[in-house]
């Protein structure tokens, strides 16, 4: 039998390996297996066909060991990674590879051992295989493969390990260890024989009261903590008896070995939640919550999605709970998407208010284990196995939706517009949004996209009748939209109303709200002290050698940083070039905007939300719950503040320099400038107080802004599409980008040249470039960026295959086999 297995690499194709006879009745499709690839590599591959139509006359590498009992990956699943693959034209590889968490990866050092049934001198072995063996029965432990080339004095190791491995001489630790294990937890219970004696455990009371204090104390604890008597089972957790009892770990175990108490391991969850404290049926909706709910149930009939179009705090969490307790009913799952996992804390909360442990969360700040655990309860279906819990509510950023889904009933896509949802680098470059719908697709199910700022694109696909539309055009508790007032920076500055950054109108807005105990939020979407520094005397600024940007001044460490590669350097004290120590800062960040608040209002309590302030796993949820508690009056912060998140005592809102978003060089960039003021500005506003934004800006008559003012979104997607239909860009045509990418700028040029002819010729006018981007050179890797738009009637999938043939083509050259090309389609 041989297996066509996946391989967790940017390889095209499946690899044919032989199953050995001993593993014919142990491995099946969507098994883990152990395969070696090349002369030393070693890899978790994952089996996607059996057959036994292999080419005889070829010699096929044996699978080295099986990992698991049963299927890790389902067919729906490997249909799902093929469409990724096929749509973002990268490999299944690479899809697995970003799919599976890391803890069923194979662990990048494997060991080996003596086999336990080894008999000494049985078998011959060579001088090489002698010397290892000898090695394992001295060393008595076993070896990391890595090591095995220095003891043998050899490069080639893995021929070697597999011929020892047929002999029957060596094993695989383990088969190769898992990095999974399912946590488990101590338990203490009462032995058998005093549990159903009431007269020996009267008896046992007495003895203890009379001779052992302490042993009578923990004794009298696990009653209380147990609920004897009360409820049917009687065990507490060995940690927590301990804690309340106050008695050292000698008093519990001389309990045990008196047959007093009997201790246990019991498989526990890692991310536990507390039973639900309401029931979805409490929540009361408005008439307008109620209309939205009738109307997304009838769009259902007809339309698999709808996009839910409701202004900010018009109550949209509130409906998704609502659909969310409908489809539970039905027995099925949902899965939650946020753009952000800064989102994921609030709405975690929300979720197990009603859902309570049903809620399962999945993001990348979770450790190996616990997203396996979430991979495992979301698979295994209502019927959980002992100790684990059975997650039908997953809650999380874009990687969740690779979930192994048992029965998947809605999708619920919120904040829907986020750029976030964009994987980057590496490849499948995704959208999650994208492949959260696909995914509903694929299991017949229900979907929800949510914005009070759709992006351009879905709203289009809503009015043309691919998606149904429901607006909500109130918000909730007839609540006013907050009045946004523009201060116009040059008038200030001219009349010498500006500290700093900040205009006397707000200082005197944050003065009166602090004093009426309200809080405010600072926008400002650069991160660090100062963007950089300039000599005044010969305009040197320091840059990144890495790359093709300034450095970045962070004061806090006191050091210039880059944001793109990570490369630090000290502040110089002097111009390297004209010597003159005249180094002013340029710009401000969000660092040097909670500063110098700090210095113009001390009384105030302010906080930082940005990328650095942000990189621990519960540093998110600390600052949103201290914000939440009004631990902090004023919080400052980057695009995170924007997003979807929902503090009841926030009267002022601030954009600090509204032109920064709008200057930059892509067609997206005033769409994306509209949804990040219009979006920070719903973070304004009271139940009965209407909130206030305050605009600082250059330019106060630009559209975008006066669009935000008038909350105006209509007017905004009208004269956006206007604009996209007149110069080629979504919705009206399709977008593939090409970074030609070398550390040889010269090689780049003539690479990205040559590419663009060759695809000029395939698609005539609908080739732009190439061109450099805005930054030309990252962690030394030059670029230049070459742009395909394909008509949206056009077949996108011809145009990818016509797309491979061309890069086939581009690589015949052997001059630019170390070039590298990377494709993004539909670039965010």
């Amino acid at each position: 039998m041989y297996a066509d297995v996946i391989l967790p690499l940017p390889l095209a194709g499946l690899y044919t390996y032989a199953v050995p006879h001993e593993f014919n009745d142990k491995v099946g499709i969507g098994y883990r297996v152990v395969v070696q690839f090349g002369n030393r590599k070693i890899y978790t591959a994952l089996v996607r066909r059996l057959h036994g139509d292999a080419d005889k006359s070829r010699a096929f590498k044996d699978i080295l060991s099986v990992l698991d009992s049963e299927p890790l990956v389902r067919e729906w699943q490997f249909r799902y990674w093929d469409w990724m693959a096929s749509y973002y034209v990268c490999t299944v590889g690479e899809v697995m590879n970003a799919a599976l968490p890391s803890a069923f990866k194979l662990a990048s050092e494997t060991r080996i051992a003596i086999n336990p049934d080894y008999i000494n001198d049985s078998v011959m072995l060579n001088e090489k295989e002698f010397s290892l063996v000898e090695t394992l029965y001295n060393s008595k432990k076993s070896i990391e493969i890595s090591r095995i080339s220095k003891i043998i004095d050899q490069q080639k190791v893995i021929p070697v390990v597999k011929t020892l491995i047929e002999k029957g001489v060596v094993v695989l630790e383990e088969e190769v260890k898992e990095k999974y294990r399912p946590k488990k937890e101590s338990l203490i219970r009462l032995s058998e024989s005093l549990s159903g004696d009431e007269a020996l455990l009267r008896e046992l009371f007495d003895r203890l009261e009379r001779r052992a204090k302490k042993q009578l104390e923990i004794l009298m604890t696990f009653m209380q903590l147990s609920r004897f008597g009360i409820d049917l089972v009687h065990e507490v957790k060995k940690n927590e008896l301990l804690k309340k009892s106050g008695c050292s770990v000698a008093v519990l175990d001389s309990m045990i070995k008196k047959d007093v108490f009997e201790v246990y391991e019991k498989t526990a969850a890692r991310n536990k939640a507390e039973p639900p404290e309401s029931d979805p049926g409490s929540i009361t909706l408005t008439n307008q919550q109620t209309r939205a709910i009738g109307e997304i149930r009838d769009a259902w009939t007809a339309k698999d999605v709808v996009l839910l179009h409701g202004v900010t705090s018009s109550g949209k969490t509130e409906i998704y709970i609502k659909l969310i307790s409908e489809t539970l009913e039905k027995g099925k799952q949902v899965l939650y998407l946020l753009p952000e996992i800064a989102l994921t804390t609030q709405i975690i909360n929300r979720l197990r208010k009603y859902f309570g442990e049903r809620v399962g969360v999945y993001h990348s700040r979770f450790n190996d284990g616990e997203r396996a655990e979430v991979w495992k309860q979301a698979s295994m279906g209502p019927e959980s196995h002992e100790g684990s819990r059975y997650c039908d509510i997953i809650l999380g950023a874009r990687s969740a939706a690779f979930l192994p889904f048992a029965d998947l009933g809605l999708v619920i896509v919120d904040e829907e517009h986020d750029s976030s949802f964009k994987q980057m680098d590496p490849a499948p470059r995704y959208n999650g949004r994208d492949a959260g719908l696909f995914l509903a697709h694929l299991h017949g199910a229900k979907a929800v996209l949510g914005s009070a700022t759709p992006a351009i694109e879905s709203y289009y696909n809503a009015q043309q009748g691919k998606y149904a539309l429901v607006e909500l055009a109130e918000r909730f508790g007839e609540m006013e939209l907050p009045l946004i007032q523009l201060v116009n920076i040059k008038d200030e500055l001219r009349r010498g109303r500006m500290k700093t950054h900040f205009s006397t109108i707000l200082l005197d807005q944050l003065t009166e709200a602090l004093k009426n105990g309200e809080q405010a939020i600072l926008f400002q979407n650069r991160r660090g002290f100062s963007l950089r520094l300039e000599c005044e005397s010969c305009n040197w600024m320091p840059a990144c050698k890495n790359c093709d940007v300034t450095l970045v001044y962070h004061k806090k460490s006191n050091q210039l940083r880059c944001h793109y590669c990570g490369y630090v350097t000290p502040v110089p004290s002097l111009c390297p070039v004209c010597h003159s120590p005249g180094i002013k800062m340029k710009g401000f960040g969000t660092e040097k905007v909670e500063e110098e608040l700090g210095i113009l209002l001390p009384e105030a309590r302010i906080a930082r939300m940005d990328l650095d302030t942000t990189r621990s796993k519960h540093s998110h949820q600390n600052i949103i719950t201290g914000f939440e508690e009004q631990k902090i009056d004023i919080l400052v912060g980057t695009q995170m503040v924007t997003k979807g998140l929902d503090f009841d005592h926030v009267s002022t809102v601030c954009i600090l320099n509204a032109d920064n978003m709008l200057s930059f060089p892509d067609f997206r960039s005033e769409e994306r400038s509209f949804q990040l003021m219009a979006q920070v500005s719903g973070r304004s506003g009271r139940k009965k107080k209407r909130g206030k934004v305050i605009i600082q800006t250059y330019n106060p008559a630009h559209p975008i802004i006066q669009s935000v003012v008038k909350h105006d979104y209509s007017g905004m997607y009208s004269y956006q599409l206007g604009e996209r239909r007149k110069f080629k860009y979504p919705p009206f045509y399709r977008l593939i980008l090409l970074k030609v990418k070398h550390r040889d700028a010269e090689l780049v040029n003539r690479a990205a040249l040559d590419l663009a002819k060759k695809l000029t010729k395939v698609f005539g006018n609908r080739i732009l470039g190439p061109e450099y981007p805005p930054v030309a050179r990252i962690m030394n890797q030059y670029l230049k960026h070459i742009l395909i738009k394909v008509e949206v009637e056009s077949s996108v999938l011809l145009a990818k295959s016509r797309l491979l043939e061309v890069r086939g083509a581009f690589y015949q050259n052997p001059e630019y086999h170390p070039v590298k090309i990377i494709i993004d389609v539909d670039p965010q």
